[in-house]
């Protein structure tokens, strides 16, 4: 069976310096499926194999689309970090043709190009996937969101979970959340306030959670 794309079987060929740019012309983005948590080390391993086995002038660049991130510590400091926007995938710009694919799927930890699965002919089972290239708009949409977002507050907290009240006035109180607002930073909990359990707004800061 072959995988080799239209871009690939109307490339021209020339001796001119311009072969490489124009290769690059013709490169396109496909998302490959992963390992759960291995997309930094499928991204390694493939940038690798792209330099020994000679394909860098049609595999071209290895991407895992991230989004800044601050993530709020038990003691209320924070880290700035990075969220993954496709967990589970890594974008690769190529031409396909029969060896890229090769290369790319025998990639450890790689487990398949996303696409349109082709049925079997006869018999049971599944088919291959043929890998379908990603839409111009939907790339740049794509990279635009990790170049233009605003830092998301990552906090490991959720509904149902007991806190413990490290500032303000209501220092030293347990609760219990019951709504968290990351894109505001701030969590709504029940605090038992005169005996009474009574909804209160806190910053995320302002809480610890009690293991």
């Amino acid at each position: 069976m072959t995988y080799i794309s239209d871009e690939s079987q109307n490339l021209v060929h020339t001796d001119s310096e311009d072969e490489e740019e124009y290769s690059r012309a013709q490169g396109r983005w496909y998302a490959v499926q992963v390992a759960s948590g291995c997309e930094k080390r499928v991204k390694a391993n493939l940038e690798q194999r792209i330099e020994t086995l000679d394909v860098a002038n049609r595999i071209f660049q290895v991407e895992i689309p991230q989004t800044p991130a601050v993530k709020l510590r038990k003691d209320g400091s924070r880290q700035n970090t990075e969220e993954k926007v496709f967990p589970g995938y890594v974008l690769v710009n190529m031409i396909m043709d029969d060896e890229t694919w090769q290369v790319v799927k025998n990639t450890p930890n790689v487990i398949n190009f996303v696409g349109a699965e082709q049925k079997r002919r006869y018999g049971r089972g599944r088919g291959h996937v043929k890998p379908m290239p990603l839409g111009h708009s939907e790339v740049e949409r794509i990279f635009k969101q990790t170049q233009e977002q605003e830092p998301v507050i990552k906090i490991d907290m959720a509904p149902g979970d007991k806190i413990l009240v490290l500032s303000g006035p209501f220092k030293d109180f347990e609760g219990e959340v019951i709504e968290v607002s990351p894109e505001r930073s701030k969590l709504k909990a029940l605090l038992s306030i005169f005996g009474r359990d009574t909804p209160v707004e806190l910053e995320f800061n302002q809480v610890q959670k009690e293991s």
